[in-house]
């Protein structure tokens, strides 16, 4: 039965899928940082909020009751606030907030037919909204061509995916939320344990490996400098690498992503593109080593490095 519908299974077909997964991806990238701030703001306001708390911390009862009421505040503004979601409230337009029809919402045709602007207001529409689709519509044939026309190449479809969306999220704003790594890194694990990738020992040295070689890097350098050199979801996200594609794939990875990372930031600081802080997140280049080494395998990448 499989055999009978292959065709769904092919590059060109996994490749229309993607162009549509590309336009999900375009609203979770932009929206999930949102709705974690916000569950953040809200959640610090209630422990905030509670001026006994305060006091017991140890502030002075003037500052606690003012604190607290500012707190009870910003709470309400929050909670007062539309609801925010992946699925809800509908697009719209940044610009002046006309609420984007489905045809103008079609994967990268929509944005064709509007000329690259709002219907409404004619103002530009960012061009990676259909560089996103077209990328992701890509890795998708890619992904096909590379696995072949069978159920596993959906598999690796979400993976590529997800390895995508928190690429941009980390650019964007130097997150990589656990409610993307951590499934990631279990699916990874899972997908092992029913024999669909890689032998569960490898898949789980890789996770726990992958982990602590970051964290320990970390600690190295929180202890010699004083200061922070990444986040904790890099590990997470590096563990989660390890379980789809084996501890003997890290260094690869870390190695490749650390060149790359390392000419880009040189690029931006002469350019004085460097963000504030003068850094370049580290989340882009781990994803783009790990898509490097699944798209050219193990024995290839083992080949580079005069490993075979």
């Amino acid at each position: 039965m499989i055999q009978d519908y292959e065709w769904l299974l092919t590059p060109l077909a996994l490749g229309i899928l993607g162009l549509c997964i590309g336009s999900f991806l375009n609203v979770v990238v932009h929206r999930l940082p949102l709705m974690l701030e916000r569950g953040w703001w809200l959640e610090s306001s209630e422990h905030l909020a509670d001026a006994q708390e305060l006091r017991r911390a140890g502030l002075a009862a003037p500052q606690a009751d003012k604190l607290a009421a500012g707190a009870q505040a910003l709470q309400t503004h929050l909670e007062q606030l539309p609801p925010l979601g992946i699925a809800t409230p509908r697009s719209r337009c940044p610009h002046c907030g006309r609420a984007i029809a489905w045809h103008e919402n079609l994967p990268l045709l929509g944005w064709l037919r509007l000329g690259g602007r709002c219907a409404g207001c004619k103002q530009r529409i960012s061009l990676r909204y259909p560089l996103v689709e077209l990328g992701t519509g890509l890795l998708f044939a890619a992904t096909a061509w590379h696995v072949g026309p069978q159920p596993l190449a959906l598999l690796w479809c979400g993976f590529v995916a997800t390895l995508l969306a928190l690429a941009l999220i980390d650019w964007d704003t130097t997150l990589l939320p656990d409610s993307m790594t951590l499934p990631l890194l279990w699916a990874g694990l899972l997908a092992a344990l029913l024999g669909w990738t890689l032998p569960l020992e490898q898949a789980l040295i890789g996770a726990i490996a992958g982990y602590l070689a970051l964290w320990s890097v970390y600690w190295l350098f929180k202890l010699t400098t004083g200061k922070e050199g990444m986040g904790y979801g890099d590990f997470k996200l590096l563990a989660a690498l390890g379980a789809w594609l084996g501890w003997q794939m890290l260094l690869p990875i870390v190695l490749g992503a650390s060149l790359i990372g390392a000419l880009v930031g040189i690029g931006l600081k002469l350019s004085g593109g460097l963000r504030e802080g003068r850094y370049v997140p580290f989340g882009p280049f781990l994803a783009g080593g790990g898509l490097v080494v699944m798209f050219a395998g193990a024995p290839r990448v083992m080949g580079w490095l005069g490993w075979a």
